[in-house]
C-alpha cells in the first residue's frame, strides 16, 4: 500500500497527489470516472471533432493561484491563452459591459462610472497577488499585506450592502460587476458572492480569465504528468465504496463532497461530527447545455464577439432577482447563464468555420428539468440568430450532474452553498478544516476552505497538513513545486 492515498481525481484531489509525491512519498490516486480530471474535463460532447469543457471551461486562477504560480502550468506545457476581453456583460438595446484585461480601456468604455470603476479595482489590481493570497488562504491565518486586506474588506462591505450602487450613475458598471459576482449562485449581494465577484474582476485585469488550449482537460492532464514522473500512480474506472479499502495507507485524502465522506466512512465517524455534516448545505445549481454551432455567435453589442466569457442575465436588479428565484426553489422565466466562446482564442475546438459554444444556467438543487429552451432565449436575447446557427446541442441536468461529478451533488457545482457561514467553516465548524475525526484521513475537496474553482488550494492546504502532521516534514508546499518547475531540473 502507497504511503498516502487520495480518492478523486480533480484539480484539488491531484493538486495534493502532486505535493505529497514531490515530498518522496509514494502516492496512490483512485478516480470513480473513467477520465480524470473532475471538474476539469473536456469531451466530444455535441458531434465528432467538436470538444467540449465538461465543467469549469475559462480559468481566472490559473495563472494566479499560488498553487498554479509554483506549478507553472504553462512551463509544463498548457498552453494558456487569453482572450482581449476577459468577460461581457450585454444589456437590452445592443449596449455591453466589456472587462478588457487592459483596465484603462475598460475604463474608457465605462464612460461616467469609468473614474468609480477605476477607484474600486486599480489598488486591487496593482496589488493582485495580495488579493489572491488573502481569497486563497485557509481561512485561518492573519493576512501577510494587511493594507490591501483593509482595502478588499471595505470594498466587500459596500458592496455586499444597500450601498452597492452608491457609486456608479449608470447601470453597465455595476451588471459588469454584478455578472462576476453572480457565480457564485446565491444572491449577487451576498458577501461571499461580492466576494468572489471583486476577485474574479480584479483577474479580469490581471492575468485574464485563460482558455487552455484543446479544452480545460489540459490542467488535470499536466498533473497527471508529474505525478506519474514523480513515481505516482493513477487508477481510473475505480469505485471506492468504504475506507477499509485502503487500510495500510499512512494518510487518505478525500477529494470528495461531505455526502462522499459519509458515505465512504459509514459506522465509523462520531456521531456530532456525522450531524454536522449532515446539516452541511448543498445550493443552487447549474444546468449545462453545450452546443455544436456552424459560426460565432452574432453579438448585438460590439466587443461581445472577442470575449471569452460572457455573463447573460441583463441589468443587477434582474439578476438578484433571478438569483432570489432559484434560492426560493423556484426556475427563473430568465434565469442567469454563464457562456465561454473558446473559438474567441482557440479555433481548433471544432472543425472549419464550426464554433464550441459552453452554456449553463443556474436552476434550483435537484432540477430535473431540461432549460435548454431558456437559454436559447437568452442568448437570442443579446444574440438575434443564434438559434439558426445550431448544430446540435448537450443538455445535462442538475440531477444528472452527480453521474458525471459525484461531488455536483444535486448539481450544486460549488459542493456546498455559498453562504457566509459555510464559505468560513467548510464543511463543519473546526480549527483545521481539512482534517477529520479519522486519524490520517483528510478531505481536500472543494468543500473546504477556500471553497469552488479550478485553483488547487484546497488540495494544497490540504497537503501542507498532511506533510505536517502525519509525515513530519515541514518544508513548505510551494517549495516542493518550485523545486520541480522544469528550469530548475
Amino acid at each position: 500500500m502507497a504511503d498516502v492515498v487520495v480518492v478523486g481525481s480533480g484539480p484539488n484531489g491531484l493538486a495534493a497527489a502532486v505535493i505529497l509525491a514531490s515530498a518522496g512519498l509514494s502516492v496512490e490516486v483512485y478516480e470513480a470516472e473513467t477520465t480524470a480530471g473532475g471538474g476539469a474535463r473536456t469531451a466530444e460532447l455535441t458531434l465528432p471533432g467538436f470538444h467540449h469543457d465538461v465543467c469549469s471551461g475559462a480559468h481566472p486562477m490559473a495563472l494566479a493561484s499560488p498553487f498554479f504560480r509554483a506549478f507553472d502550468l504553462s512551463a509544463r506545457g498548457v498552453d494558456l491563452l487569453v482572450p482581449e476581453v476577459s468577460y461581457a456583460h450585454p444589456l437590452d438595446g445592443g449596449r455591453a459591459g466589456l472587462a478588457w484585461l487592459d483596465l484603462d480601456r475598460t475604463v474608457a468604455d465605462l464612460g461616467r462610472d469609468g473614474d468609480a470603476w477605476r477607484r474600486l479595482f486599480e489598488p486591487l489590481v496593482r496589488n493582485w497577488r495580495s488579493v489572491v493570497d488573502l481569497t486563497m488562504a485557509d481561512l485561518r491565518r492573519l493576512p501577510q499585506d494587511l493594507p490591501t486586506a483593509v482595502r478588499f474588506g471595505l470594498r466587500l462591505a459596500e458592496q455586499g450592502s444597500p450601498l452597492w450602487n452608491a457609486r456608479f450613475h449608470e447601470d453597465i458598471a455595476p451588471a459588469l460587476l454584478t455578472g462576476a459576482a453572480t457565480h457564485a449562485i446565491t444572491s449577487p449581494r451576498a458577501l461571499p458572492a461580492v466576494g468572489a465577484g471583486l476577485l474574479l474582476a480584479t483577474l479580469g485585469h490581471a492575468g485574464g480569465w485563460v482558455i487552455p488550449r484543446g479544452g480545460s482537460q489540459a490542467i488535470p492532464d499536466a498533473l497527471i504528468a508529474e505525478l506519474e514522473e514523480l513515481g505516482g500512480r493513477l487508477h481510473v474506472g475505480h469505485r471506492v465504496d468504504s475506507l477499509d479499502e485502503f487500510a495500510g495507507a499512512r494518510a487518505v485524502l478525500l477529494d470528495v463532497a461531505p455526502a462522499g465522506l459519509l458515505r465512504l466512512a459509514a459506522g465509523r465517524l462520531p456521531t456530532r461530527y456525522v450531524e454536522r455534516l449532515l446539516r452541511f448545505r448543498y445550493g443552487g445549481a447549474a444546468c449545462k447545455v453545450d452546443f455544436a454551432l456552424s459560426g460565432p455567435v452574432p453579438w448585438r453589442a460590439e466587443g461581445c464577439e472577442r470575449a471569452g466569457t460572457l455573463h447573460l442575465i441583463g441589468s443587477r436588479a434582474e439578476a438578484m432577482a433571478a438569483e432570489g428565484a432559484v434560492a426560493a426553489g423556484r426556475h427563473a422565466e430568465r434565469p442567469y447563464v454563464l457562456a465561454i466562446q473558446p473559438g474567441v482564442v482557440d479555433p481548433g475546438r471544432a472543425p472549419g468555420d464550426a464554433q464550441t459554444f459552453y452554456t449553463y444556467a443556474h436552476v434550483p438543487n435537484g432540477s430535473d428539468r431540461d432549460i435548454s429552451d431558456a437559454v436559447i432565449a437568452q442568448v437570442e436575447r443579446f444574440a438575434p440568430g443564434f438559434r439558426d446557427l445550431i448544430l446540435a446541442t448537450n443538455v445535462i441536468t442538475a440531477a444528472e450532474m452527480p453521474a458525471h461529478n459525484a461531488n455536483y451533488v444535486g448539481g450544486d457545482i460549488s459542493a456546498g452553498a455559498m453562504t457566509l457561514r459555510q464559505t468560513a467553516f467548510r464543511p463543519a465548524p473546526r480549527w483545521n478544516p481539512y482534517a477529520t475525526p479519522l486519524s490520517g484521513v483528510y478531505l481536500c475537496s472543494s468543500a473546504t476552505p477556500p471553497g469552488p474553482g479550478v485553483h488547487g488550494m484546497n488540495g494544497m492546504h490540504a497537503a501542507r497538513h498532511v506533510l505536517r502532521h502525519e509525515f513530519d516534514i515541514r518544508t513548505d508546499p510551494l517549495d516542493l513545486l518550485r523545486e520541480r518547475q522544469p528550469q530548475h531540473r
